[in-house]
């Protein structure tokens, strides 16, 4: 064997660098072990802020010598092989920048009523579509502005030299849209800083180009609320007096009076007019305070809006975090803007406070004259600042002032004497003191009811810079601790499951070479998991459902080989020629149906998101390196074998498979016609029920919201939804989630609405719905569930646009997954009859599967189409052209070695040569996508599913519908077959 020396050298390269590679992650493993040790008390309860301690100490400390290199613990996290969020938990994220205040910044805050009513249509649009934000500003503005052109608003003195009143439209725009692509780039640099200093290990942060989104993954952390805040912060930090209840109380009463009418009003005669809401917290001394000095309604006491009767007594202006909503919608009213004084803005304190088993939101009114959002300080002014104690010995964050700054702190200080301060950032009040004296320096310091972690954010936000547009979260998943635990124990299972199945079957059918595939295969996972850590990529569960697919797929090509190494024996060559022509002869075709496969991988990964990216590098990965080790690395194994003594030793059969599926003469192609028939029954079927009974699209597609509960005790679903549905008001879906003490709870209530409110008021509702219903208790640890309690485990919410997004970027996917097939086929065969017939197959087996999902819906099991369907799809066009171009390499070396006359009988005898191979491969690879079934867990239950029929109907397709199209689109070579001479193809 040529070149035996090369393959070794690599080998033993990539097998060092691997090794190197993964020591850090035992290194890691280590040191974790030895802090969960140290946080161990007696009883084996683990003090998590006591770990996180050990682990802080050790954060810059060197913990791994390698050859004299010493590496931190910090160096070794950034070095090991991570596992993915929903391995150990953690958090993923979508931000979108929104690009309104870039717009309206650019305008100099233009007050004109027909710039601003078109920012608020395209605001509008912009929550139903994917255009870009600019493109829809320019259709709004156009049809508002009646012809004027935008040179009117945007010809400022800050934009001299850029836009005049000369500019056209067309580069006014230009101008914006390279405004906020910048603004978004600047966008994406700050937030990379603030989660550098985050702390959490193994961060990442991407831009999705072609949009204003950035995705981000924190594994590990556990504080959501902490990291949005942190990244939808703007520091847009402002100072500004508070307004007194007396100076804004007359208009809330006439507020409240607009909105009792309106509700007598729209009041059915036939009913009597109950109050609004008896209630007796108009007794507390809010509403004393608001009656005082006022002609209110005489029926004040006895009927109220929400605006008061959700008011919390003896609290202020406070409600409960879940009225917020409701609070918001009646103040974003536009009669209700109109009775409020323009001088008064209403801002909500970022941080609930906790009394009486409620959380509770303050309602602060701070003093903007006229209206204006600029307010007195602004923290432009701040030089510095750091988290600090206040004399009491409570967190604070010190700030530094310019001299301006503090000019101007000064004054205001002065001013206010005895009465409140609002510190104000991004339109959240984190505190509202009381000025006790005049602040003459610009060192100053807000304090609060801060924790350590609050005081250091916000010190870190002002420090990271202003963000020069205000974020929001369009997608969020949140995997719990508990669950990630239980996702990395059935990966586990299913790699071992997969992994000795496979070994049984290769030793079973080809003695001591299934042992040589064997050895392939490992260094295949090893390779894998190597080149992982080198990447520094993380481990997630489609990840280890790629791993275990490519244990399947792997063998492959030892099966390819083997088989004509048997072939050849049959036909008396002697061991070393039957080796050498079987690695030869397999070599075309193992290229053919790995590249084909690895174009699938690449369009995956280039167009895919979230968890179909982690399949994706998998993939690509396991093809690259079992294309290596099958080929390669097992031709040295078996030459060294074979040279070893008695070569007899050797063996690549079994009693049992020696001429197993060896002299088959079976006519295939005379019944193409029935399995077209076939193919168009089941396809059409699943269709119509598809059609008739609808898809169960999951919230990757659909937008909306999820939540993993997990219960004490197995609670049935059906009780649940007919529970919830009072509370969702009918949009929501209850179903089990792998154990019948897990339920899974979908709904679409408040789809549009992206805000912090709306979130909050989801969750709540969810938790005191499944309260109310089942009376078990809420507990936030999962770990320390006990009977009549329950827990969410993870969360997922989607919004419209980016579930548009992601629909569009899966049908991209498909398509250019099929024109990459195509091409290539086309360009190694030569052929466009072999391209299209491929195309035809694929698009075949996409429509199967699809109406397998209708089919089985149909009997009851439910699976979702969603981004991990996707990606089971994808795969399933990798494996059944894999399969395809298998026989069609048989067909090409068929017709050069025996020209083109009867084609038909040729190709009969390439699927009649190939079917060891194709049963062999088929077999393998569902077991472990049976094994994936069983033991990986509900999240892969649709992946699974999907890749079973896929695995099936690829291999009918190749022999039934891609092999039979080809010989129906040749039928003119075919018909002229006895009139030419045999040609050979070279």
């Amino acid at each position: 064997m040529q070149n035996k020396g090369v393959i070794v050298f690599f080998t033993v390269i990539i097998t060092a660098l691997c090794l190197y590679y993964l020591s850090f992650t035992l290194v890691s493993n280590g040191v974790q072990k030895r802090a969960t040790e140290y946080a161990m008390d007696a009883s084996g309860n683990v003090d998590f802020a006591k770990r996180q301690s050990y682990l802080d100490s050790v954060w810059r400390e060197p913990v791994y010598n390698f050859l004299g290199f010493r590496f931190t613990y910090q160096e070794v996290k950034q070095t090991e092989l991570g596992l993915g969020l929903d391995l150990q938990g953690g958090m993923h994220v979508t931000l979108e920048v929104s690009p309104v205040e870039i717009v309206r910044g650019l305008a100099g805050n233009s007050k004109d009523a027909q710039f601003n009513q078109a920012i608020e249509l395209a605001s509008e649009r912009a929550k139903t579509t994917n255009d870009r934000y600019v493109n829809l500003f320019a259709q709004a503005w156009r049809e508002v502005s009646g012809g004027k052109n935008l040179n009117t608003i945007f010809a400022t003195a800050a934009n001299r030299g850029r836009i005049s009143l000369e500019t056209s439209d067309a580069d006014i725009l230009n101008v914006i849209d390279t405004e906020v692509e910048n603004a978004i780039e600047r966008s994406f640099n700050i937030l990379r800083t603030r989660i550098d200093r985050f702390g959490t290990s193994q961060p990442n942060i991407q831009r999705i180009q072609g949009s204003g989104r950035i995705q981000i993954e924190l594994p590990g952390v556990d504080n959501q609320e902490r990291v949005r805040n942190l990244l939808q912060g703007v520091a847009k930090l402002q100072f500004w007096e508070v307004a007194e209840i007396n100076e804004f109380g007359d208009a809330l009463q006439q507020v409240n009076a607009v909105l009792v009418a309106e509700a007598r009003a729209n009041k059915p005669a036939s009913e009597s007019s109950p109050a609004l809401s008896d209630t007796t917290d108009l007794e507390s001394d809010l509403a004393r305070q608001l009656a005082e000095g006022s002609d209110a309604d005489d029926d004040l006491g006895l009927e109220v809006s929400p605006l008061f009767s959700l008011l919390k007594a003896n609290y202020g202006l406070v409600y409960e975090i879940r009225d917020t909503l409701a609070i918001n919608r009646i103040l974003n009213r536009e009669d209700v803007k109109a009775i409020l004084p323009r001088d008064i803005r209403l801002l909500w304190s970022v941080k609930p406070q906790r009394a009486d088993n409620m959380e509770l939101l303050e309602l602060h009114a701070i003093k903007a004259p006229r209206g204006s959002d600029q307010a007195p300080l602004e923290g432009d002014v701040i030089t510095d600042a750091r988290q600090s104690y206040d004399q009491a010995s409570r967190p604070a964050v010190s700030m530094q002032m310019n001299a301006d700054g503090a000019r101007r702190w000064r004054k205001l200080t002065g001013e206010n004497i005895g009465r409140r301060i609002a510190v104000v950032l991004d339109d959240y009040v984190y505190t509202a003191p009381t000025v006790q004296g005049e602040i003459p320096s610009g060192q100053s310091e807000i304090t609060g009811n801060f924790s350590i972690e609050e005081a250091k954010d916000l010190a870190n936000i002002l420090k990271s810079g202003a963000l020069p547009a205000p974020t929001r979260i369009v997608e969020e998943a949140i995997v719990g601790p508990t669950l990630g635990k239980e996702a990395s124990r059935q990966g586990v299972n299913s790699m071992i499951a997969g992994l000795v199945l496979v070994v049984l079957f290769m030793v079973a059918y080809y003695a001591k070479g299934g042992f040589v595939a064997i050895a392939a295969l490992l260094f295949n996972i090893f390779f894998i998991l190597g080149i992982l850590a080198q990447l520094g990529a993380a481990l997630t569960l489609p990840g280890i459902a790629g791993i275990v697919l490519t244990i399947g797929m792997s063998i492959d090509a030892n099966v390819l080989i083997f088989e004509r190494i048997k072939e050849e024996l049959r036909n008396g060559a002697g061991m070393l020629q039957a080796i050498s022509a079987g690695y030869d002869k397999a070599f075309s075709a193992i290229l053919d149906s790995n590249v084909t496969t690895f174009l699938t991988g690449a369009i995956l990964y280039a167009l895919g998101q979230g968890p179909v990216k982690g399949f994706a590098i998998v993939l690509m990965i396991g093809i690259a390196s079992s294309f290596f080790s099958a080929v390669f690395i097992t031709r040295v194994i078996v030459h060294w074998m074979s040279k070893k003594g008695d070569q007899s030793k050797v063996s690549f059969s079994t009693p049992f498979s020696g001429n197993l599926l060896s002299s088959l003469n079976i006519d295939f192609l005379s019944k193409r016609k029935f399995a077209y028939l076939i193919s168009t029954g089941v396809i059409v079927l699943g269709l119509l029920i598809a059609v008739f009974n609808g898809l169960k699209f999951g919230v990757d597609f659909t937008g909306g919201r999820y939540y993993i509960v997990e219960f004490s005790e197995a609670v049935p679903a059906s009780d649940l939804k007919v529970g919830l549905d009072n509370e969702f008001e009918g949009a929501v879906e209850v179903k089990t989630y792998g154990a019948n003490n897990v339920l899974k709870v979908t709904t679409s209530y408040l789809i549009n609405e992206d805000s912090d409110e709306a979130n909050r008021e989801v969750e709540t509702r969810v938790k005191e719905g499944i309260a109310t219903v089942t009376g078990f208790n809420f507990i936030t640890d999962a770990t320390k569930l006990s009977s009549g309690d329950f827990a969410i485990t993870g969360s997922n919410k989607v919004g419209a646009t980016v579930a548009d997004d992601i629909k569009a970027s899966s049908m991209e996917a498909m398509f250019f997954a099929l024109v990459a097939i195509f091409l290539y086929i086309l360009l190694r065969f030569r052929k466009w009859q072999f391209s299209l017939a491929s195309i035809i197959a694929l698009i075949h087996d996409t429509c199967f599967v699809i109406a397998a999902f209708a089919i089985a819906s149909a009997f009851g099991a439910t699976f979702e189409i969603d981004q991990v369907f996707i990606a089971a799809v994808l795969t399933v066009i990798g494996y059944s052209i894999n399969d395809t171009v298998i026989v069609f390499d048989r067909i090409r070396e068929n017709i050069a070695n025996k020209g083109t006359n009867r084609l038909v009988a040729l190709f009969n005898d390439a699927i009649n040569q190939t079917m060891a191979r194709t049963l062999i491969t088929s077999a393998t690879t569902l077991i472990v996508v049976l094994v994936l079934l069983v033991f990986g867990g509900e999240v892969l239950r649709g992946f699974s599913f999907a890749l079973l029929i896929g695995v099936l109907v690829g291999t009918y397709s190749s022999i039934y519908i891609a092999t039979p199209v080809v010989v129906d689109l040749m039928k003119r070579e075919i018909e002229n077959e006895s009139k030419e001479p045999a040609k050979k193809i070279a």
